[in-house]
């Protein structure tokens, strides 16, 4: 990846490992936007896009995203957050394959504007063509991560362990039926980072070093 060229990183993660917070730091660190599930949902389900009502706004003779940034601004708090599904939620049903299209066609406008940082969403798979992509799988050991979910969550560790062995087959699911492929394949992405043994910050410098020397930016 050439970050003195448009770019774009996705984040795929474990839920846990800290991925998002590494995403959202590196963003920081690069001067660019995050997006995550929170922002695409909010997108979608706020201001009902749809992917008819997305090519009527490319239709019009100005950026569509001009519209979408008005629409960030204007509901500016309903960016923060990660999305945890609950016990009810029914995973293959969660997405349908209509608003997978709607996810990918804003993510993908998106990086046509600007370099970002995308977290999930299969990131890996929506921009497997994008000429300036580098994708990164955040994951931890299971302790880690019950650990990390019960302390945020304020669960107990039984119950963050079941809420991380719910996601995990709805994330995986999500990406069996979208991408035809595994989250949990090494080869969809450039960098694996294992959080075991490092901060967030840690993960940051280790991204921004692979990049440094893509770019052939010194340090």
């Amino acid at each position: 990846m050439n970050r003195n060229e448009k770019f774009v990183i996705t984040v795929n993660r474990e839920l846990g490992s800290g991925g998002r917070t590494v995403g959202r730091k590196l963003a920081e660190r690069l001067g660019v936007k995050f997006y995550d599930k929170a922002l695409v949902k909010a997108l979608q389900q706020h201001y009902h896009l749809t992917v008819e009502e997305i090519e009527k706004l490319k239709g019009r003779n100005h950026s569509w995203w001009a519209d979408v940034e008005r629409i960030l601004k204007a509901g500016a708090g309903m960016t923060a957050g990660s999305f945890i599904p609950q016990k009810d939620d029914v995973p293959d049903l969660l997405t349908t394959d209509e608003m997978f299209k709607t996810e990918t066609l804003i993510l993908q406008d998106i990086a046509e504007e600007e370099s970002c940082v995308v977290a999930g969403r299969s990131g890996f798979h929506v921009f497997r063509n994008h000429p300036n992509h580098l994708s990164i799988f955040i994951q931890a050991s299971m302790p880690f991560r019950v650990e990390r979910v019960a302390r945020k969550q304020n669960m107990t560790r039984e119950e963050a362990r079941e809420t991380i062995d719910r996601v995990d087959r709805m994330r995986e699911n999500y990406v069996s039926r979208y991408a035809k492929t595994s989250r949990y394949d090494t080869r969809n992405y450039h960098l694996v980072i294992s959080m075991d043994q490092m901060s967030e910050d840690d993960a940051v410098e280790v991204v921004m070093d692979y990049i440094n020397r893509q770019s052939g930016v010194e340090k």
